[in-house]
């Protein structure tokens, strides 16, 4: 697998922005220009994955103070159940090994039309060493679930922080 870090400079990449806006719901996503500028100003880990020449994904990753926050994972739908998320995620816990990971996904316990596909993940992560806080966050009508890698005790207020860092650059109110 070979990776590439994608900057402001050559974020052009048309497969990926694709990816970006079909592997996440709209109210989900940072609109793209947004996310590019956010890039430099807040030292995202944005990473694309090939194998040989093919795209097959990418991470975008801010680097916290106390732990890292898995920002957004996607891998071309035609690829997944193939292994290469699994690829792509053992790449980023053995880079990022020094610290705590925290992600948010839509919670297995919502109701709702993609259940299956929300513990198919859910359980991933499980059984890569995530573990459920049993934190939960709500955005209108989404609940999402908080995950931790690592021993740390996550709390709300740790949430919050996160979430206050990402408002000094960018809002969504």
């Amino acid at each position: 697998m070979k990776t590439k870090q994608i900057t402001k400079s050559n974020a052009n990449d048309e497969q990926i922005k694709l990816l970006y806006q079909t592997a996440f719901p709209e109210n989900e996503q940072i609109p793209w220009e947004d996310l590019v500028r956010l890039i430099d100003q807040m030292q995202l880990d944005f990473t694309a994955y090939y194998e040989d020449d093919t795209f097959i994904g990418f991470t975008i990753l801010f680097p916290h103070k106390k732990f890292n926050w898995f920002w957004y994972f996607a891998v071309i739908p035609e690829l997944r159940g193939q292994g290469k998320g699994q690829k792509i995620l053992t790449y980023l816990i053995e880079k990022y090994k020094e610290k705590n990971v925290v992600l948010d996904m839509e919670s297995p316990k919502q109701e709702c039309n993609n259940k299956e596909q929300r513990i198919r993940r859910h359980d991933f992560y499980i059984r890569n060493g995530f573990r459920d806080t049993n934190l939960y966050r709500k955005y209108d009508n989404l609940e999402m679930t908080i995950m931790i890698l690592g021993n740390y005790i996550f709390t709300m207020q740790d949430w919050n922080n996160i979430v206050s860092e990402l408002r000094k650059f960018w809002t969504w109110d």
